[in-house]
């Protein structure tokens, strides 16, 4: 009689070498299967699509009269700012999402395919592209309905948000080096948070005009990446002089996908 031994069995490992292509290809089918997972649980896109709304609301009306003399006039130079800080609370969910992942056990099943090492982290950062469209959709739909209106040409507009998108991606991987480090998926909201709330406050998003900023705050203001990323999508949506603030938007976002994410990837290789 034979005996059958009864064991964990050792994980697939990929091929070798896996082309980019083909990488490209893992991460698209992974990202499909994160917004099947949304498609199948609306409602944690709740805070995304609430989010943009309570925001915009919240300080039209509160610091509308005080700023610009009137929410009409305030509303013009606020949205296209809350674009920028959208753009950074939209990637907060990513990290606690993969976060959950991780402690479920799904990316131990990830590890067994022959796919790219990094086609998971790809597919989180992709898939998560959904929120980002939600959360502008509502954050220019509600505004079109307090009045706020684009002065600019449909390429500009269009530029704009693609800019807002490239940044997007690219502080996504912080969010993802935030889910893989924090010890649980509660703790990634307030991580998140410690560095998410001085790059959107400490910036130019609520104010075109950072000059009555104490001086260390108006220095921090101006190297910020939020403040280029809201002041260039001022200048595409509404008018006015873009200078630099669209390139240094870009090398900012350069800079962190060259630091974050070969950072998230050996933390990948230990935590998952």
């Amino acid at each position: 009689m034979t005996t059958i031994a009864v064991g964990t069995y050792p994980a697939a490992e990929p091929p070798a070498r896996i082309s980019p292509r083909r990488t490209v290809r893992h991460g698209l089918t992974l990202a499909w299967r994160n917004i099947a997972q949304l498609r199948h649980s609306p409602e944690k896109l709740l805070d995304t699509t609430l989010m943009p709304i309570v925001f915009l609301l919240l300080f039209l009306y509160v610091f509308g009269g005080a700023v610009a003399g009137s929410t009409h006039d305030y509303l013009q130079q606020l949205l296209p700012g809350l674009v920028a800080q959208m753009t950074m609370f939209a990637t907060m969910g990513l990290g606690t999402a993969l976060n959950e992942d991780i402690h479920k056990g799904v990316f131990d099943r990830f590890r067994s395919l022959p796919i790219a090492r990094s086609a998971p982290l790809l597919g989180t950062v992709l898939g998560d592209t959904v929120r980002f469209l939600i959360v502008m959709t509502m954050l220019v739909g509600f505004g079109s309905l307090l009045g706020f209106r684009f002065h600019t040409d449909p390429l500009s507009v269009l530029a704009a948000f693609g800019l807002a998108y490239v940044f997007y991606l690219a502080v996504c991987w912080i969010s993802v080096l935030v889910g893989l480090v924090a010890p649980s998926p509660d703790t990634v909201q307030g991580l998140s948070l410690l560095w998410v709330m001085p790059l959107t406050f400490g910036s130019s998003v609520l104010v075109s005009d950072t000059s009555t900023m104490p001086g260390w705050l108006q220095k921090w203001s101006d190297i910020n990446p939020v403040s280029h990323l809201a002041d260039a999508v001022r200048a595409l949506t509404v008018g006015g002089s873009i200078g630099n603030h669209a390139w240094y938007t870009l090398a900012w976002a350069a800079g962190i996908v060259v630091v974050t994410f070969p950072l998230a990837m050996r933390m990948y290789s230990r935590r998952a």
